[in-house]
């Protein structure tokens, strides 16, 4: 009988999921096959019936991409304002996750779920962003298209020739409480392109020519469809699990073969994967290992292994099983798989054991009440001679040894219990001396297995006809009535031998499954305690060669992606390492690149990215390519990935920690040195003034104005010292409607003693439009930038200061005809502390560009310096123009 109770740890597993989800949000994903069939649409129609019914809504964002119909439907909602994040010398817009926490709705709507944020976000992810909503208990709609699934990228590359690079892990899907399929025709979508309602005009003619051809729709609509159905049927097979639900629901065609050790498994397989693809039904491949067939020799083993290699190569998944009882363990397979069709072999050959024995097909058509049953009919020879070295496909049990240190056992067993039962005839009758006989078949089949327990038993049935029963010393039998007792005898000790055996068998199996959970539960305990890299490699090849009976060796990356082995070993191929990392695909041995190579390489991928490369040199095939080895492989090299994944971002976030405290305390030793040197400088200033008169002598006069000179210059020096430490501690900008016009007289005249011995071009088109900035600040950038360039250009250099409009930007430049930049300094120019010559007699400290670009960018601006031809540099910056404040009359 199978056992058909629920399983404890299945329920406790339930339990704990529960308990999580009861105070985690509740994640809904929009899915659709491409942009423009109205994801976004869709979500937040579905926000506005969640807010009439009470349910307080937050949109945390949306990306409307120009669709009218779309932006229409933000109406009547509450946006949550966009962060601004600097990236290279740009401020971006980024969902502001810290005031989506703070705010804390019950539902939140964020588009774009595999969006990719700007660097410097807290997650790399926004996916990331929207577990920790969830976390927090806030309930998310979001939206997401098939490409974006990891699992699937490589698939859409190949059919639409666009490698899709925002990515998340399937994981994130699968785990999502309701997915709501969005589909629209091939038809109607081109349609809605060709009027504008996707894209913008000019998107929209390169779209329809590439991403968007009839045959990408159809074929993203194909895989839209198909992994929602996935997702459908997942759920569905859980919830059959649940609550225990044994009969096949036929809602997705599923096929299940069972091959054996004959050498003509793999026609069979290949025959049932031809009629699982013309029924597109997915297909498992098990091999179940019962008793009988645990004695079963290598060849055998050997053919088994390449049965399932093939079948995985053919694309089915595969198992190997144990069970006493072949039908029983086939049977409670398919119904915890929910499969509907179950294939077999029949030979054609007949022999005595088949005609003693009811062949697979038909007991398992008697059993499966609700599955059915395909016989594939085609010669299968008989199973592979087992040669001296019989043993378990799954697990090192039966060995030769052990098997004739049963049969001599049984022997020894015998004749220890005659000698124990002679002995005691005196005093106990002779029926009572036959249970004797009896333990000792107990004994010998509980340590030594069915064949040692077979042979005790026919040699204690003839122990006790030749040494008890009359005539003594002989096998003839003078009362009859003995023959039954014999044949009682021999058949219960047949039996007992045989169900000792049984339960040694699932004892046995147990204790292997026991084994493996262990041995991955103690991987996982470890390295979620490990705090280096160093840590990870030592905890992971200590648990692996013991696991696989193999030698293990990890190959972590460095800083230039280039892996390097954790230990040299003469097998080690760094080439095959690096390729397996660059191209996350496994090489080596019993794969399909290089499989020459002795050793297996695995990626270690992580949801991120992959983490390293792991490779094994097994010391017997069978630690490693048995389908349940595969697994236990994936599931520890997951682990490892995660653990190194772990390990890295732990040490971003320490050194983010590191730069951000050492901005904070530059920037409060700026401001406090800026502040305690204004007060002399002041004073000095002053004095130096003071001793400016024409009734003191020449020389005096002169060393006053000297002095005066270099007092101006320094206070220069702090105050830019102190407007920096104003900026990085976020001071806003005070903006208001002004006339550039005036702000560019007023930075020519502040820096007109600087500008002295040059030329000044101010080129400003007429009808400027009034900006919304802070004059004071923006003054300060052209006066900065004036004086940089006469700091670096010959005296008589030409400086002009020209005005454009670019757009909706206003364009600002201030050029100059001197030496131009030095080599590939454009960029590092802007930073705090960077001078264009490292030895210059120029004064400044290299901080009057990194002021410039903190105040272009706190205007929504960007600033950049480049060269002219064919000489000279030229610096420009862009303030937004906005829509300025009607004159009243």
């Amino acid at each position: 009988m199978t056992d058909t109770r629920p399983d404890p740890d299945s329920l406790l597993d339930k339990i704990k999921r529960e308990d999580q989800q009861a105070v985690r949000g509740r994640l809904k994903i929009f899915f659709g096959a491409c942009a423009g069939v109205g994801k976004t649409f869709s979500m937040l129609a579905a926000g506005h019936m969640q807010q009439r019914l009470g349910v307080n809504v937050l949109v945390g964002v949306v990306e409307t991409h120009g669709r009218s119909e779309t932006a229409a439907q933000l109406q009547g909602l509450k946006v949550l304002s966009a962060a601004k994040i600097e990236y290279r010398s740009q401020w971006l817009s980024e969902f502001d996750l810290d005031s989506a926490l703070a705010l804390k709705p019950k539902l939140i709507l964020i588009d774009e779920l595999a969006h990719s944020n700007v660097a410097g976000s807290r997650h790399p992810k926004r996916w990331q962003d929207v577990e920790e909503l969830l976390a927090a208990g806030i309930d998310v709609y979001t939206s997401l298209n098939v490409q974006h699934l990891e699992r699937l990228n490589d698939v859409v590359g190949q059919i639409t020739g666009i490698v899709v690079r925002e990515t998340l892990p399937d994981h994130v899907f699968d785990a999502a409480n309701e997915v709501t399929l969005v589909d629209l025709p091939p038809d109607e979508l081109l349609q809605r392109l060709a009027e504008g309602k996707v894209y913008r005009p000019e998107q929209a003619t390169r779209a329809s020519q590439n991403f968007f051809r009839k045959g990408n729709l159809l074929a993203l609509r194909e895989l839209a469809l198909r992994r929602t159905a996935d997702r459908v049927d997942a759920q569905m097979r859980a919830y059959r699990a649940d609550q225990s639900i044994q009969p096949v629901w036929q809602a997705h065609e599923r096929l299940l073969i069972s091959i054996g050790p004959y050498s003509g498994g793999e026609k069979l397989i290949r025959n049932a994967c031809r009629l699982a693809a013309s029924l597109h039904a997915d297909c498992l491949v098990v091999y179940v290992e019962t008793p009988e067939l645990q004695r079963q020799g290598e060849a055998a083993r050997t053919q088994v292994l390449k049965a399932l290699k093939l079948a995985q190569e053919l694309g089915a998944e595969t198992s190997v099983l144990a069970g006493v009882d072949l039908v029983d363990t086939l049977l409670a397979f398919a119904h915890s798989r929910n499969v509907s069709k179950i294939v077999v072999g029949k030979s054609q050959r007949k022999n005595l054991s088949r005609l003693l024995r009811r062949p697979l097909f038909e007991r398992l058509v008697e059993k499966a009440s609700d599955v059915d049953v395909y016989v594939v009919a085609h010669d299968i020879s008989e199973p592979a001679t087992a040669d001296s070295s019989p043993n378990s496909l799954l697990f090192d049990e039966v060995t030769p040894k052990l098997q004739r240190h049963g049969y001599f056992a049984a022997l020894g067993a015998s004749a220890i219990t005659t000698l124990l039962a002679a002995g005691l005839l005196q005093f106990f009758d002779l029926a009572n001396v036959v249970m004797l006989y009896l333990l000792a078949v107990v004994l010998v089949s509980v340590r030594y297995g069915r064949g040692a327990g077979v042979m005790a038993s026919l040699l204690s049935v003839a122990s006790f006809d030749f040494f008890f029963v009359a005539p003594r010393m002989s096998f003839t039998v003078s009362d009859t009535q003995y023959l039954l007792t014999f044949a009682v005898m021999l058949a219960v000790a047949l039996i007992i031998s045989h169900l000792t055996s049984r339960l040694r068998f699932e004892a046995t199996v147990a204790t292997y499954r026991e084994r493996r959970t262990r041995a991955l539960y103690e991987l996982g305990r470890e390295l979620s305690g490990a705090l280096t890299a160093t840590q990870i490699v030592e905890t992971s090849v200590r648990h692996l060669d013991g696991l696989f009976q193999s030698k293990t060796l990890l190959f972590i990356p460095d800083s230039e992606e280039k892996v390097r082995v954790s230990h040299e070993h003469a097998n080690a191929d760094l080439g095959i390492a690096q390729w397996v990392y660059d191209y996350q695909q496994p090489a080596g041995l019993g794969t399909h690149t290089l499989p020459a190579a002795p050793l297996l390489y695995i990626p270690l991928k992580a949801p991120m990215r992959t983490r390293g490369v792991l490779a094994l040199l097994p010391g017997d095939s069978k630690h490693v390519f048995l389908p349940e080895q595969q697994r236990l492989l994936e599931t520890a090299a997951s682990q490892i990935a995660l653990a190194l994944e772990r390990v890295h971002y732990v040490e971003v976030a320490q050194d983010a920690i590191v730069v951000m405290e050492s901005e904070r305390l530059r920037n409060g030793v700026l401001s406090a040195v800026s502040h305690d040197l204004r007060t002399p400088l002041t004073t000095l200033v002053g004095l130096a003034s003071l001793l400016d008169k024409d009734e003191l002598p020449l020389q005096w006069r002169q060393i006053s104005q000297s002095l005066q000179k270099e007092a101006m210059r320094m206070n220069h020096m702090v105050s830019n010292l102190l407007d920096m430490a104003k900026l990085q501690s976020g001071v806003k900008p005070n903006k208001e409607w002004q006339l550039l016009e005036e702000s560019v007289g007023g930075a020519v005249r502040v820096a007109g003693a600087s500008l002295a011995a040059h030329q000044v071009k101010v080129e400003l088109p007429r009808n400027l439009p009034m900006l919304e900035y802070d004059a004071v600040l923006m003054e300060r950038v052209l006066v900065n930038l004036l004086e940089n360039a006469a700091k670096y250009t010959p005296a008589g250099s030409i400086m002009t200061i020209s005005v454009k409009k670019d757009g909706t930007m206003l364009r600002i430049c201030v050029s100059d005809n001197g030496p131009g930049l030095p080599e590939g300094a454009a960029e590092r120019l802007f930073d705090k502390f960077t001078r264009g010559t490292v030895e210059s007699g120029a004064p400044g400290v290299g901080l009057g560009l990194a002021i410039c670009r903190s105040i272009v960018l706190a205007h929504g601006g960007q600033i950049s310096a480049r060269n002219l031809d064919p000489h000279g540099a030229a610096f420009e910056f862009t303030l937004p123009m906005g829509t300025p404040p009607a004159l009243l009359e």
